[in-house]
């Protein structure tokens, strides 16, 4: 496949570390950046809401922390797309490369819509998660306007992933990032009342949420129709009869992806709502240290990203004696960056927290914070590069199953021991959190190793 026009070719000759880093790198660069970009826009949410309040900020971290649940869901159905395309690229395959785009659209805007519906049909009990009254008033106009913003979301993911799949990643990239500024625009005129707009503050934010993601949904559909040399591997139809056996073939690989990314999402929904009956400062703090985690995670998540496709690809060219020297330089640059990352949160720790938020006490807490995040930077590198390279082989049911029990079987158990009975807090639930991503490295790893193993 030609980088530039989108015509077929075989697999790019590698082999050794060196090769296969640079090939890899070079893919995952423009993912790497574009999912920072992604991530972007809900970091200028945090710091732009923070602005108007904690109460406030502690009702965004608890909206975003109830929406991480069927977005983990989406994005794991959608990278089924991925991994399809990927092998239907190398086996030369242009048909099934369509057919997975298309059956990969209607997954994931179903997703979408019926998560709006669900958070419409939940609006009512929200007082049920035990948050404090005031973060529950002020949440519903921002929860709804977030939920909708789902559908564009998870449809353009669907899109994404069959361009970075074909390695056609830069041009999503700049749509995505043009949405991140469209965002930053929206959010200064919703909040805040410029231009003549009222004052929305909070809801404000989240109506510009939806139309950054919506705007960029559209400019990934427009590129993806005019893109040259696309079209034999875009559906030649759009809207026709799903084929049932299409797509219980994308669930099949998709469903255990989206489970297993959930073990670890819903272990971070369950602390936060644990961390919200701690109080405003608890939740407020939490969501800073999570935006700032999440963030630099965007990198690895990139390579892992990368990881899927490359090894999706020498499997669909039978070159499985490339996977090991992919897994590994994977690795090495997984654990560079995230080694830099943890010494940063380190020693900036107290910069960081002041960008966010004034209120000294959440701005303490939100430090401390960082120190455990720095301690899982390793860990969570080494798991989700490990992850990608195995969905690439299509292996994907046992790492979902050992996830959720490094997860669920000890982390949350542990984590409500040390914040609740032992009293240690919003770290507490921390440092529980950082044992599961340590379990789960450390699983998935020994499971990738031999994965890759080629006795030829």
């Amino acid at each position: 496949m030609n980088a530039q026009t989108g015509s077929h070719q075989e697999p790019e000759a590698g082999g050794g570390l060196i090769d296969e880093g640079r090939i890899t790198l070079r893919l995952a660069l423009p993912l790497i950046v574009g999912q920072v970009s992604q991530m972007l826009m809900g970091v200028v949410d945090t710091m732009m809401i923070g602005r108007v309040g904690v109460t406030e900020l502690a009702a965004s971290s608890f909206a975003n922390t109830l929406i991480y649940l069927p977005m983990m869901f989406g994005i794991g159905m959608s990278m089924a797309v991925s991994i399809r395309v990927s092998q239907a690229r190398g086996a030369e395959d242009p048909a099934a490369a369509r057919g997975a785009l298309r059956h990969g659209l209607y997954i994931t805007s179903g997703i979408g819509l019926l998560t709006l519906l669900g958070a419409w049909a939940i609006l009512p009990f929200l007082g049920l998660f035990r948050q404090t009254p005031e973060v529950v008033a002020a949440m519903p106009g921002y929860w709804l306007w977030i939920a909708a913003s789902m559908i564009p979301a998870m449809a353009g993911m669907a899109v994404k992933n069959h361009a970075d799949a074909m390695n056609r990643p830069w041009p999503v990239f700049w749509i995505t990032l043009g949405s991140v500024l469209i965002n930053v625009v929206l959010n200064w005129i919703f909040i805040f009342g410029k231009l003549g707009v009222p004052v929305m503050g909070l809801t404000g934010a989240g109506l510009a949420t939806f139309l950054a993601r919506l705007l960029a949904f559209i400019g990934m559909l427009i590129w993806c129709l005019r893109a040259p040399g696309l079209r034999e591997w875009i559906p030649y139809r759009w809207f026709r009869k799903p084929d049932g056996e299409a797509v219980r073939d994308l669930v099949r690989v998709g469903f255990p992806a989206s489970m297993q990314l959930l073990a670890e999402v819903s272990a971070f929904v369950f602390a936060t709502l644990l961390i919200g009956t701690l109080g405003e400062v608890a939740l407020a703090s939490h969501q800073i240290a999570l935006s700032c985690a999440a963030t630099v995670f965007m990198v690895p998540l990139g390579v892992s990203m990368a990881q899927t496709v490359r090894m999706g690809e020498v499997m669909g060219a039978k070159q499985g004696w490339r996977m090991r020297p992919i897994l590994l330089s994977g690795w090495a640059m997984g654990l560079g960056y995230a080694s830099l990352t943890a010494l940063g949160f380190l020693l900036l720790r107290e910069r960081i927290a002041a960008g966010f938020v004034e209120d000294p006490v959440t701005l303490q807490m939100a430090s401390g914070l960082l120190l455990v995040a720095a301690a899982f930077q390793l860990s969570d590198s080494v798991q989700i590069i490990a992850a990608g390279s195995l969905r690439g082989l299509d292996d994907v049911k046992i790492p979902a199953w050992l996830a959720f029990g490094a997860y669920w079987v000890i982390s949350i158990p542990l984590g409500w021991l040390l914040a609740i009975p032992l009293k240690w807090g919003v770290n507490g639930m921390w440092w529980g959190i950082t044992l599961g991503l340590t379990l789960t490295a450390t699983a998935l790893s020994i499971r990738a190793l031999r994965k890759t193993r080629w006795d030829a």
